[in-house]
């Protein structure tokens, strides 16, 4: 082969590559998650696309004022790259551009916790705060707006993964 076609057949196998990994990743099984809220807050019926919002940081506020306070985990944790596929349609590392172009107009990106039960912790005690975590909470503080699988002690349920991005 000559080395255009060689390199031309490279392309071409990289981006039939791309595209299996894009499309496997899209329908692949994600780890099941609740999105809760802190206890004070009157919405009713938060869509996935108000939390995609929030968490991107384009709704500040709650329909009664109280500003908005998204919590994510960390970038590596299953749970949150569930939410973000689910719910951002991206994952974490899809958002690195989208949060230095928000920064750079000086918004900064949601808190960032350790582990689920300071997610919890977080959520309970801020006014106006927003997360998720892979089992429902059996505190008080925090109401379960959806749920996405079959998150454990939880009597929500949520239709799959790849309809949430039309909601």
């Amino acid at each position: 082969m000559t080395r255009p076609i060689r390199r031309f057949a490279w392309v071409v196998a990289c981006v039939g590559l791309t595209l299996h990994v894009a499309v496997s990743g899209r329908t692949a099984k994600v780890e099941p998650f609740a999105v809760i809220v802190a206890d004070g807050i009157a919405e009713r019926g938060i869509s996935p696309k108000n939390v995609a919002l929030i968490f991107r940081r384009r709704q500040a506020y709650w329909g009664d004022g109280v500003r908005t306070q998204p919590v994510n985990l960390p970038a590596s944790n299953a749970v949150r790259r569930a939410f973000s596929q689910c719910v951002l349609g991206e994952l974490p590392e899809a958002m690195e551009n989208y949060w230095r172009e928000m920064y750079f107009h000086g918004v900064l990106p949601p808190h960032v916790v350790d582990s689920e039960q300071a997610v919890v912790l977080l959520v309970a005690s801020t006014p106006g705060a927003i997360g998720y975590v892979s089992s429902c909470p059996k505190d008080v503080a925090v109401n379960v707006v959806f749920t996405v699988g079959e998150v454990p002690n939880c009597p929500k349920r949520s239709a799959p993964c790849e309809s949430l991005q039309d909601s």
